[in-house]
């Protein structure tokens, strides 16, 4: 696995660290809220470590790391979206803010989603 994408990780703080012995180790990016909650954060394999061009945390439910692929710039989205017992509002602030993001990806970049809870409840 190059990447892993994990919600609700209820870490505080923020930063990176590996996880793992030498030669099959993972990064961790985080960064954590202070109600420890629907949180999320991404594993990269350590031998795409340096593609990494930049993890950027939109809300505590969504986060975009992108690195260099071959000659492309890919665009990995972890979403934790709100789920059944959320108010109709936050789900539609939620989906807003990820296709806002997504409308703000230039053609010529790939886009990968992860995350929990895609359907709209």
């Amino acid at each position: 696995m190059d990447v892993a994408c994990v919600q609700e990780t209820q870490w505080r703080g923020s930063g990176c660290r590996f996880f793992g012995t030498i030669g099959k180790r993972y990064k961790l990016f985080w960064k954590g809220s202070k109600a420890k909650t629907d949180d999320v954060g991404m594993f990269v394999a350590e031998k795409w470590v340096d593609s990494v061009v930049s993890v950027e945390r939109q809300s505590e439910r969504v986060r975009v790391l992108k690195m260099i692929l071959c000659d492309c710039l890919l665009n990995i989205f972890t979403v934790y979206a709100p789920h059944s017992g959320k108010p109709d509002e936050e789900k539609e602030t939620f989906w807003n803010e990820v296709f806002h993001l997504v409308s703000c990806v230039p053609q010529n970049e790939m886009v990968v989603f992860t995350g929990d809870g895609w359907a709209y409840r």
